[in-house]
């Protein structure tokens, strides 16, 4: 073997030691089946419906009086007087859920699109920007813990100050954000990365010291670089690490860019209309309750298509592995 090829021929041998040494806890853990993923929609479904229940049986013992019948009252007119009074579930607070999901199917406005598209197109522009913070934010975190998982000073110094950084109210920093950036889209998506790079930057500072010490000195005995040692043994190792972490960065980045609407003056995004619902909160209670549920859900489509890219990146690692 000549001298040109040696550090290469180490480094594949490294790597394949490696994973001998470390067997099934370098693998990431194997993506759920079909059957499995079935079933844990089908528990959220049922948690959801109980949830449902139960807000109905508040109300039905203790909301507002309420009244369903035919439009003429012809065929059936049904009363019903709640035995208790309770403030919490009257119709202003708690709302039937009939009123909340079928306000998304009606105007938003008089004469207007129903409310369901109006919120898909500010679904869009919100998304957007917690996208644009989403990438920025998991830059970041993913830089930061790597700088730290290779230096116990830097670690030391700069740690405290990125906990310390994330006890500051967002609602404090957003408006100085808006201010310094004069409003506009780059302002909200760079609240949404504050948000999201503090769980990355953790997470990747705990996975990164996650492998096997066997494996690490076994690398360090081929004379792999720290290159080498970190995309072929530190990184893998850390994957569940990172994702958990972006997972809830996913979710985080909606919540960050939701505030980062209110004070921007940006009106076409969930957080204006939040803002605009909330004024006539008196009056139409149902609506603000159908945007929070339409928000929720946005917030969770984000949350399984990283969990989705998770398993695919994993899948993938797992055939190459193979």
């Amino acid at each position: 073997m000549s001298e040109s090829t040696l550090p290469g021929a180490l480094v594949t041998n490294a790597e394949n030691d490696v994973m001998d040494v470390l067997g099934a806890d370098v693998a990431v853990p194997q993506p759920q089946r079909f059957k499995e993923g079935v079933k844990i929609v089908l528990r959220f479904l049922v948690v959801f419906g109980i949830a449902m229940v139960l807000w109905e049986l508040v109300k039905f013992i203790g909301g507002s009086p309420w009244r369903f019948s035919t439009a003429d009252g012809a065929l059936f007119n049904l009363e019903w007087f709640p035995p208790f009074e309770w403030k919490i579930a009257s119709d202003l607070n708690m709302p039937h859920l009939w009123d909340i999901f079928g306000a998304l199917i009606q105007p938003a406005q008089r004469n207007g699109p129903p409310l369901v598209n109006v919120l898909a197109q500010a679904a869009v522009v919100t998304m957007t920007a917690a996208l644009a913070g989403f990438l920025i934010g998991t830059a970041v975190g993913l830089f930061l813990g790597t700088v730290f998982a290779h230096s116990a000073l830097l670690e030391r110094s700069l740690v405290p100050y990125v906990v310390a950084s994330q006890t500051i109210p967002i609602l404090a920093i957003a408006p100085m954000v808006v201010v310094w950036l004069r409003a506009g889209w780059w302002s909200v998506a760079l609240l949404a990365a504050y948000l999201c790079f503090f769980p990355v930057t953790i997470n990747t500072l705990r996975g990164l010291r996650s492998p096997d010490p066997r494996a690490i000195e076994l690398m360090n005995s081929y004379a792999a670089s720290t290159w080498a040692t970190l995309w072929k043994v530190r990184y893998p190792s850390a994957l569940p690490y990172i994702f958990t972490a972006l997972k809830i960065a996913a979710t985080t980045a909606v919540v960050g860019a939701i505030i980062g609407e209110l004070p921007s003056g940006i009106r076409e995004g969930l957080g204006g209309a939040i803002m605009n619902f909330n004024q006539y909160y008196a009056i139409t209670p149902h609506k603000l309750w159908a945007v929070i549920i339409f928000t929720a859900v946005v917030g969770i489509l984000f949350f399984i298509t990283v969990t989705l890219v998770e398993r695919v990146m994993t899948r993938n690692m797992r055939k190459l592995e193979g």
